[in-house]
């Protein structure tokens, strides 16, 4: 009867920890009052965000007055992974399609779909990157601006490693502005140059900036939706990092009551979402001042910001000085993106079970190198935890089978002693002792197995290598739901099995109800649970099934003798 506790806390502390998640997603708070908040929040007009970098944080102002009603051109810049679409006005990204990604799973109806679009203009999915420069004795060109572009559309030449866009701005004082967006192959790095030139008489002093805008995705609508969909369960909003702080995060409901205000130097910042990301990197050795705002809260859908602000520049008559910074927008690719920035890898959101989380998704890395399929290096991982916690484990189950063999005992006693729950008790606790059974052998195991399944969901459900990743047979996408419910059905054969094992003789009446419930329960849930995470559990199952009657035929074989003698 330990082992059937067991069985149930476990299942019930998994769908306590989903629930807990679904009702966050949906009841989690929500900004307070529909006031602007934040540097970024004054003098909005409109999605394109013509916003002033606040004088009182980083001493510089967008010029006031109107944004120019010149509508910008737009080129193209791609490479082999990456395709931007960049607006003249402002040398704004507004839109980033990762030709390695498609949008749905390629099949015979459509077998070329379109790539992802990280960045888009349209109102609905309003997500840009911007730029510029701005100055508080002067004009600049800050993301408003328009500017000239000499070429058109730019992608890689054969045998080349490069291609760039050069966008120029002049006034009539004398200072030019080129903004330069390269890109190498295969990176999903968009490196940013402005340059600046004063051929005027006077000195020019102003910032540099960059930042990233978006509205919230649609929210997912339903119970259901939340509570199985992986998008829905995954960080969406802001993130940022410092050397001195690591890693943090805003979300969107947190924007007008917990305003970003740091000034760093050595860190990025970022608009995360479920599997891809976006993120300005400035220099290292350039101190930043970091700030968050909502703009339009008012508004049905409002446009949240962050943003970067670099040093205070002087450019000197006749002189030239440059500013570089660097933009992320792709995949969330552990292993490959400390390399890239330091702290990187943090946007694949793990929360508290980062600790499990990363060591966990290394070791599934490590065997897809291995074996070539996602789903195979999931079982394969399954069989290594279950060697690692064997032993742990086997105590739990031998525990259980020593416990199945004094079911009878039990029993007489319940019916020896009825209602006097103090002396049936103490009864049970002799019994223990005569036979050299600790009780709470049984429970132990799940303290330590349970953090690792936790962190091992989260693995599963964050990591983009396996979206769309197929496994065989009808399994075309270990991300998305079975679709013939094969792995559901199993899982629940998998339970009746291990409730055949462990008979239910002398279980409280509302515990033999529970056990009778949960394969239901864990039918219905899983049907819209993506494969990965079933194929799991049904592997996880069927080996702590077939190890628990190893051990259950160990024990009885061992007491034979004993009997015998």
């Amino acid at each position: 009867m330990t082992q059937t506790r067991t069985f149930l806390l476990f299942a019930l502390m998994a769908v306590a920890y989903l629930l807990w998640m679904a009702w966050e997603k949906d009841y989690g708070p929500h900004p307070a009052s529909p006031s602007a908040s934040g540097p970024a929040a004054a003098a909005a007009s409109g999605p394109a965000g013509d916003v002033p970098v606040s004088a009182a944080s980083v001493a510089a102002a967008v010029p006031a007055g109107t944004a120019p009603s010149v509508a910008g051109r737009r080129v193209t810049l791609s490479n082999d992974v990456l395709r931007l679409t960049i607006d003249s006005r402002g040398g704004t990204l507004v839109r980033a399609e990762l030709l390695r990604y498609p949008e749905v799973a390629p099949s015979k109806r459509e077998p070329h779909p379109p790539p992802v679009r990280l960045f888009d203009d349209a109102a609905e999915r309003y997500y840009v990157a911007q730029s510029g420069l701005v100055s508080a004795q002067g004009v600049a060109p800050d993301h408003r601006a328009v500017f000239a572009v000499a070429q058109g559309d730019v992608g890689l030449a054969p045998g080349a490693d490069e291609a760039s866009v050069v966008l120029t701005w002049q006034d009539a004082a004398g200072l030019k502005v080129s903004k330069t967006y390269a890109l190498k192959r295969g990176s999903y790095v968009v490196h940013l140059t402005q340059a600046l030139e004063n051929t005027g008489a006077a000195p020019w002093q102003g910032n540099a900036y960059t930042q990233l805008q978006r509205v919230a995705p649609p929210k997912v609508s339903g119970w259901l939706a939340n509570f199985t969909n992986p998008s829905a369960n995954s960080f969406t909003g802001a993130g940022w990092y410092s050397p001195e702080e690591k890693f943090d995060a805003l979300s969107f409901a947190d924007f007008a009551k917990k305003p970003l205000q740091r000034q760093v130097t050595g860190g990025w910042i970022a608009m995360l979402q479920h599997y891809f990301f976006a993120a300005w990197i400035p220099a290292a050795n350039e101190p930043q001042t970091f700030a968050s705002g909502v703009l339009h809260p008012e508004s049905a859908q409002p446009t949240y910001l962050v943003r970067a602000v670099g040093p205070a520049l002087t450019v000197a008559p006749g002189q030239r000085l440059a500013t570089e910074a660097r933009l992320y927008a792709g995949p969330k690719l552990q292993g490959q993106l400390d390399a890239i920035a330091p702290g990187l890898e943090l946007t694949t959101n793990y929360g508290w079970l980062t600790a499990i989380a990363q060591p966990l998704h290394w070791l599934l890395s490590k065997l897809h190198a291995l074996c070539g399929n996602w789903g195979v290096a999931i079982i394969l991982l399954v069989l290594l935890l279950k060697a690692a916690l064997w032993k742990l484990t086997a105590a739990q189950f031998r525990s259980g089978a020593r416990m199945r063999k004094l079911q009878p005992r039990m029993q007489a006693l319940r019916e020896r002693y009825g209602d006097d729950k103090l002396k049936l008790q103490q009864a049970m606790m002799e019994l223990y002792k005569k036979e050299k059974i600790n009780p709470m052998a049984g429970c132990l195991p799940i303290l330590v197995t349970f953090p690792v399944f936790l962190g091992l969901y989260r693995v599963l459900m964050e990591s983009v290598e396996l979206r769309q990743a197929p496994f065989f047979g009808w399994i075309h996408d270990l991300s998305a739901p079975d679709p013939y419910f094969v792995l559901p059905a199993l899982y629940v054969l998998v339970m009746l099995a291990t409730q055949w094992l462990t008979p239910t003789t002398g279980m409280d009446p509302a515990q033999a109800k529970m056990m009778k419930v949960m394969p239901i329960l864990f039918a219905v849930m899983f049907a819209f649970f993506p494969s990965g995470l079933v194929l799991y559990w049904v592997v996880n199952g069927a080996t702590s099934l077939a190890q628990q009657w190893f051990i259950t035929r160990q024990v009885e074989r061992a007491e034979q003798p004993a009997r015998a003698a």
